[in-house]
C-alpha cells in the first residue's frame, strides 16, 4: 500500500468523528485507530496523605540506666532450614516432639514446618538437652530464625 494513501487516511481519521478504520487491498491491510481515553480509562490522581503532626514527648532523665534484655545464644539454636508454619506435633491430638528439659539426640525430629503444603521433619543438629523452645506452635518461621535452644 502506497505511503501517501495511508497519510491521507490519517488525515481523514483526524478531521472525522471515526475512531478507527481498517483498509485491505489484496494481501496488504493497514488498520489506523484513533487513541482518545475513554471516561472508565482515564487516570485519577491518589489522594494525598498528610503527615500527622510530630507530638514532642516530655523529656527522660538521661541519668537512667536502661537494662539490656537478655538474649538467647545463637551458638546452641537449632534454626529454621526454610521459611514456613512451625509445628510442634504431626497433628494437634498427637503429642509433641520436644520440650523444654528434654534430652534429644543428633538427628531426632524435633519439629515440624510445613512450606507450600510440604510437611518437613525437622531434626536436631547437635546433642543435648532443650532448654527454650523460641517459636509458638503454628507461628510463621523465616529461614534461619532460630526454633530451639539446645545446650
Amino acid at each position: 500500500m502506497d505511503i501517501r494513501k495511508i497519510k491521507k487516511l490519517i488525515d481523514l481519521i483526524q478531521e472525522s468523528d471515526v475512531a478507527e478504520i481498517e483498509i485491505k487491498e489484496g494481501e496488504e491491510s493497514v488498520r489506523i485507530s484513533r487513541n482518545s481515553p475513554q471516561p472508565a480509562q482515564m487516570m485519577m490522581a491518589a489522594p494525598s496523605m498528610q503527615a500527622a503532626p510530630l507530638i514532642s514527648s516530655p523529656s527522660v532523665p538521661t541519668d537512667i540506666e536502661i537494662a539490656p534484655i537478655p538474649v538467647a545464644s545463637n551458638t546452641n539454636a537449632v534454626k529454621s532450614p526454610m521459611v514456613g508454619t512451625f509445628y510442634r506435633s504431626a497433628s494437634p491430638e498427637a503429642a509433641v516432639f520436644a520440650e523444654v528439659g528434654q534430652t534429644v539426640a543428633e538427628g531426632e525430629v524435633i519439629c515440624i514446618i510445613e512450606a507450600m503444603k510440604m510437611f518437613n521433619q525437622i531434626e536436631s543438629d547437635r546433642s543435648g538437652v532443650i532448654k527454650s523452645i523460641l517459636v509458638e506452635n503454628g507461628h510463621p518461621v523465616e529461614f534461619g530464625e532460630p526454633l530451639f535452644i539446645v545446650e
